[in-house]
């Protein structure tokens, strides 16, 4: 018979997790070699745990179903945490996989020895248990698979100590049935039908599942029925968008700006979404950004079938066969001149190729990436979902595995990017077809703002220069270099859209490094928070078109 490991490997492919991203230890020793005993198994380095975290929740992503992760003991658990982080919030399906010692080695209280499972509840608060036996060790893997892969997807952590692995009587299962969610019931519905027919003003708030096509189609029926206005969570898990798709409005990061999209709105109807909440607490601001004179309908929540609730309505409405208006071809003109981040934004939607992969974690520099991008040629959208930096190369790690006839392009900040570089190593192992474009201001530019929105008090030169990080400048395109990857340092706009299309047009991963000043910087960031209080007091249409201007 198999030893543990060996089963638990074949009961994974069996269930179809095809890839583990792995940074192991002693403790996996077994499980490592257990790998060899499964071809269906592609296994993938990661020089830092949360280079393969993030590379499980892209690949999540993109393949609409889990990869695991092999991590080490608890420690190494807590330097993947921030990605699992960003997968919880996602609702993305994990199946991570945590060595421990051996049980009886456990009393000993060794250097490594920590409480796994209570770091692991912090991101799976749904599924965390220890494998007790060897016996029992692949139906515990069928747990954690079906907890994963279900509505909501989950981190569903699953502790392996060291003797469970290596102990012989391996017993591989079963597969677990696919889950089968339900769409909303019809009371539901007709509520929200009634609700939405007699005329008063109101929005969907659509989020997960629901930013797929064929949620995005029947919300857009709906809103061309009804009138309704159609909004996406601030930061979607997947967003399908381009030219030929219904174009969909975010809410946006700052509260201020969040409440000018809000404001009027009497129903806000949700589709696998949370009522929109601000970012942080801020003195003397509200936390909930819903108005006070709206009332909140939920559709459908995150375990049920988004896109068929959402159909369900259109039926109920009678709006099932109204075309939807759909976003018309449109690219932005080639940039010239010294360079910025909204001409990189502008290259970017200028050359976007068909069907590409577009991770955004470029923070203040891709303020323009929306727009720019809107009536490119059909792609995906991946963003900062749990607000945990250092989620966009390692997510860009997993989309390109997942999806290796599609470009991938990660637009991260420099800050961002610095957290988990080691996902270039594993691109250039891998050889995947990612362009990493990386933008170089020198700063930690959100933070720059946030300190002017907080109200902080005569903020002197210790504490700006806990925000920059112009000294000294960093060099991604040496450190790129350095990793196997081929780099460009590009300082005007002709130079980084001659480094994107040879990137575009050339297998394997590449990186350009931009060199741009801060988007808000200066007296423009000075301005922002009076900006953003005088936003309330303005005629709507003024606060639109500000909120327009500051944040398309």
């Amino acid at each position: 018979m198999p030893n543990g490991a060996q089963a638990l490997m074949k009961t994974l492919a069996d269930a179809g997790v095809e890839v583990c991203f792995t940074n192991p230890g002693t403790s996996e020793m077994h499980f490592v070699a257990a790998l060899d005993s499964e071809p269906r198994m592609r296994a993938v380095l990661a020089l830092f745990e949360g280079v393969a975290t993030g590379a499980a929740d892209g690949y999540a992503r993109m393949a609409g179903k889990p990869a695991a992760t092999l991590l080490h003991l608890g420690c190494g658990l807590g330097n993947g945490l921030a990605n699992l982080h960003n997968a919880r919030k996602g609702k993305v399906p994990v199946v991570n996989i945590v060595g421990d010692h051996a049980s009886y080695h456990v009393p000993y209280d060794a250097q490594l020895q920590s409480d796994i499972e209570t770091v692991a509840r912090n991101v799976s608060p749904g599924f965390v248990r220890t494998a007790q036996s060897t016996a029992a060790l692949c139906q515990d893997a069928v747990d954690a698979i079906a907890a994963a892969r279900g509505l909501p997807g989950q981190v569903a952590t699953l502790i392996l100590p060291a003797d469970v692995s290596w102990g012989e009587g391996g017993v591989p299962c079963a597969p677990p049935p696919p889950p089968r969610p339900a769409a909303a019931d019809d009371a539901t519905v007709q509520a929200i039908a009634q609700t939405l027919r007699a005329g008063p003003k109101a929005a969907l708030l659509l989020g997960g599942q629901a930013l797929r096509a064929p949620g995005l189609l029947a919300a857009a029926r709906i809103a061309a029925h009804s009138g309704v206005k159609v909004f996406a969570e601030v930061f979607p898990t997947r967003l399908e968008r381009g030219a030929g798709l219904p174009p969909v409005e975010r809410i946006a990061y700052l509260a201020e700006l969040a409440g000018v999209q809000l404001a009027g709105i009497e129903h806000l109807v949700l589709v696998d979404a949370k009522a929109p909440v601000s970012f942080f607490a801020y003195p003397g601001k509200k936390s909930d950004l819903v108005p006070d004179s709206c009332t909140v309908h939920t559709l459908s929540t995150p375990a049920q079938d988004a896109a068929a609730s959402l159909e369900k309505l259109a039926q109920a409405l009678g709006a099932a066969q109204v075309p939807p208006a759909l976003q018309p071809p449109a690219r932005p003109g080639r940039p010239r001149g010294k360079l910025t981040a909204e001409k990189v934004c502008k290259a970017v939607g200028h050359l976007l190729p068909e069907n590409a992969i577009v991770i955004d974690e470029a923070i203040t520099s891709g303020l323009m990436l929306a727009p720019f991008t809107a009536g490119a040629p059909r792609h995906d959208l991946i963003t900062l979902t749990g607000g945990a930096i250092g989620q966009g190369l390692p997510n860009a790690v997993g989309a390109a595995i997942a999806c290796p006839d599609r470009q991938v392009l990660a637009l991260v900040g420099d800050g961002s990017a610095m957290y988990t570089v080691q996902a270039l190593w594993t691109m250039a192992r891998e050889q995947l077809n990612v362009v990493s474009i990386i933008f170089n201001n020198a700063s930690y530019s959100v933070l720059n703002v946030e300190l002017e929105r907080v109200g902080a008090e005569e903020v002197g030169a210790k504490a700006r220069s806990q925000l920059d990080l112009a000294g000294p400048v960093l060099n991604f395109a040496h450190l790129a270099q350095g990793m196997g990857v081929h780099s460009m340092r590009t300082t005007t706009a002709e130079e980084f859209v001659q480094a994107l299309e040879q990137a575009l047009a050339t297998p394997g991963p590449h990186l350009i490094e931009a060199m741009v000043p801060q988007s808000l910087s200066g007296l423009k960031r000075r301005l922002l928070p009076w900006l953003l209080r005088s936003l309330p007091s303005l005629p709507p249409a003024v606060a639109r078109a500000l909120k327009r201007k500051i944040a398309p």
